[in-house]
């Protein structure tokens, strides 16, 4: 058996390579008019079955949790997510190929003006359900308590409507927040930098997680990753140094 049988056994045992797609990142991927997923993580997806020669099937969810449980759980063959420890149990990741800030977001009346003043007694932060900053923060934060929307892209609004303290999320998301209803501002500075990579069950073998590794460090070394943020004009991501 040649090298690339052998991988598309091993990314792609059911001869399909199984794809999460999270659209409650605006940064990696959305939906479009006629609910079709598009993207920096789709595209990146479609090179990857094209190098191998297998077909795509591509797994939409709206939250980063879903997508991690599906690929944890082997019903999927790789995702893209944001690095952390806890996900890493069940995930063999790349390095990053794309780092992002995880901001604070506050009402323009509030009396919080520094990202040191978050972490208080009798403050509610509210987060994405699952997402890399719900997983840092339930780490980091000792004081203030953490209230959970369903997902990312409806933290702003639930935290209009219960009426909370602080808002956390990716940067992007926090200011298309703003812009929709207005009376907010972001804290200066960002909390934490959001490592996006790719991953594959933890139960695959080795030469699975290397072969996307490979992948990704070609991609930033030669300008894709950078060439798909041009493209749909994503604005505050960077691409990751080589690792």
């Amino acid at each position: 058996m040649n090298d690339i049988n052998r991988l598309r056994d091993l990314m792609a045992p059911t001869g399909v390579l199984r794809t999460t797609i999270n659209v409650g990142n605006p940064i990696l991927a959305g939906l479009d008019a006629d609910q079709q997923p598009y993207g920096v993580s789709v595209d990146l997806a479609k090179m990857i079955a094209h190098r191998l020669g297998v077909e795509l099937e591509l797994q939409v969810y709206a939250s980063a949790g879903e997508a991690v449980a599906v690929v944890s759980d082997e019903k999927a063959d790789m995702g893209f997510f944001a690095l952390d420890p806890k996900r890493a149990e069940s995930i063999q990741f790349t390095a990053p190929y794309v780092l992002i800030e995880g901001c604070y977001l506050v009402r323009e009346d509030s009396p919080i003006t520094d990202q040191q003043e978050a972490d208080r007694h009798g403050q509610k932060i509210v987060v994405g359900k699952g997402s890399a900053y719900d997983l840092y923060l339930s780490r980091a934060i000792q004081y203030a308590e953490l209230v959970r929307a369903p997902t990312s892209p409806k933290v702003v609004e639930f935290f209009i409507e219960h009426k909370l303290d602080i808002a956390a999320g990716v940067k992007q998301q926090l200011e298309a927040g703003i812009e929709e209803f207005g009376g907010l501002r972001l804290l200066p500075g960002h909390f934490m930098t959001i490592q996006q990579a790719m991953g594959v069950p933890k139960n695959r073998p080795q030469e699975a997680a290397d072969f996307l590794s490979a992948f990704i460090e070609e991609a930033k070394a030669e300008g894709e990753v950078a060439r798909l943020l041009a493209k749909h004009n994503i604005q505050g991501a960077s691409v990751a140094p080589s690792a």
